[in-house]
C-alpha cells in the first residue's frame, strides 16, 4: 500500500509516500480501507515534536472508509461497514493518511449513507467540540435535539474548524448561538454553519452586542484564543458559566481576575480531546454519530467548513496548509474511492 510516512521530526519536507506492506489488524482491531484522511494542528505539531516511540509515524487522526478485515475478537459482519475514524494515530504509528489503517474497533464509527468527506471531519473537531458544549457544571452531559433549548453559548472563533463544529452540535442541540469572528467574510461561514448572531469583533464592541442577546450573560464560551479574550469573556459569563479552552492561539498565559469569577461560580475548563475522561469521549462519539445521522453535521462551504482536498502524494502541502491556518478542512484523499 501506499502510505505517508515521515522517521524524524521536522518541517513538512519530512513526509515521504511510501510502499508500506498493509497491516494486519490484531486482536479487537479493524483494518480499514481509508478514503479520506482528515488534517488537523495536532498533526503538523506533532510531527514537529515528536516522540517516535517506533521509529516512524503514519500522521493522520481522522478519517473514513471501509472495513476490509477484523482481527480476534471482532464480529465479522463488520466487514464492508463504512465508518469514520478517531484518533487513529494517538499513541500508534498507523495513522489515516494511508490506503489502509488499523484501529481498535471501537473507533471505527459506523457513518451510514454519509459523505467520506464528512467522515473525515468528526473526530478531534467535533468531539472537541462536543467537550465544550458538556464540561460545565449546569450543561448536560449528552447533546441531542432540546438539550441545549434553554442555554446560550458563545463561540469565540466560529470560522475555524472546532468553532464551526462547536455552532452545528450546538445548533443541533437547539442552543441560541452566538459566534465571533474576525472578517465579513468569516461572519458569512459561522452564519453558514448556524449562528444565531455573528459579531465581528474587529469591528463591534463584543461586550455590548453579546448583552443586548443575553443580559444575563452566557451559558457557556467555547474558547480558542484565551489571553486575548479573557478579559471578554469574565464579563459575559452568567452564573455558573464555563469558559472551554481548546486552544492557545495568540498566548500560552492567561491572567484572570478572581473576584469577578468567584461571585457566579464560574469555571474555566481546559480542554484537550485525547486525555478527556473515557466517559465523556465515549459519549460524545456516540453524540456526534447521532447527530451526523439526523442530518445535524454538515460540510463545505455551504456549512460554513469550506474543503481542501489533497491527494495523498501531496500531503506536505495538505500539512502546510493547515500550519498556516487556511479557513476550511485540508482532507488527504487517499483512495480513489473518496
Amino acid at each position: 500500500m501506499k502510505a505517508i510516512v515521515y522517521e524524524r521530526t521536522g518541517d513538512a519536507s519530512v513526509l515521504q509516500l511510501l510502499d508500506r506492506p498493509v497491516p494486519e489488524p490484531g486482536p479487537g482491531e479493524v483494518l480499514v480501507r481509508v478514503a479520506v484522511s482528515g488534517v488537523n494542528p495536532t498533526d503538523w505539531k506533532a510531527r514537529r515534536q515528536g516522540p517516535l516511540p517506533d521509529g516512524w509515524q503514519t500522521p493522520g487522526q481522522d478519517g473514513a472508509g471501509v472495513i476490509e478485515a477484523v482481527g480476534e475478537g471482532v464480529d465479522r459482519d463488520l466487514i464492508g461497514e463504512r465508518v469514520w475514524l478517531w484518533e487513529a494515530a494517538w499513541q500508534r504509528p498507523w495513522g489515516t493518511a494511508a490506503e489502509y489503517t488499523v484501529v481498535p474497533v471501537r473507533q471505527a464509527v459506523p457513518l451510514g449513507d454519509a459523505s467520506f468527506d464528512l467522515g473525515a471531519c468528526l473526530g478531534i473537531p467535533f468531539l472537541t467540540a462536543h467537550r465544550c458544549l458538556t464540561a460545565g457544571e449546569y450543561t448536560p452531559d449528552r447533546l441531542h435535539a432540546g438539550a441545549l433549548s434553554d442555554h446560550t453559548v458563545l463561540v469565540q472563533g466560529g470560522a475555524g474548524a472546532v468553532g464551526n463544529a462547536a455552532i452545528q452540535l450546538a445548533r443541533w442541540a437547539d442552543a441560541c448561538v452566538v459566534a465571533t469572528v474576525s472578517s465579513p467574510e468569516k461572519a458569512q461561514l459561522a452564519a453558514a454553519a448556524g449562528a444565531s448572531f455573528v459579531i465581528d469583533y474587529r469591528r463591534q464592541d463584543v461586550v455590548e452586542e453579546v448583552r443586548k442577546i443575553a443580559p444575563d450573560g452566557v451559558h457557556t464560551i467555547v474558547e480558542v484564543s484565551p489571553a486575548r479574550n479573557a478579559a471578554v469573556d469574565v464579563q459575559l459569563l452568567r452564573r455558573g458559566g464555563a469558559v472551554c479552552v481548546y486552544a492557545d492561539d495568540g498566548g500560552d498565559e492567561v491572567t484572570l481576575p478572581i473576584r469577578p469569577l468567584m461571585a457566579p461560580n464560574a469555571r474555566f475548563q481546559f480542554v484537550l480531546v485525547y486525555t478527556e475522561p473515557k466517559a465523556a469521549k465515549a459519549q460524545a462519539v456516540v453524540d456526534v454519530a447521532a447527530a451526523a445521522a439526523q442530518g445535524g453535521i454538515r460540510v463545505g462551504e455551504d456549512a460554513g467548513l469550506p474543503l481542501h482536498h489533497h491527494p495523498l502524494s501531496a500531503a506536505g502541502a495538505a500539512h502546510q496548509a493547515v500550519e498556516n491556518a487556511v479557513v476550511g478542512k485540508v482532507l488527504i484523499t487517499t483512495s480513489e474511492s473518496g
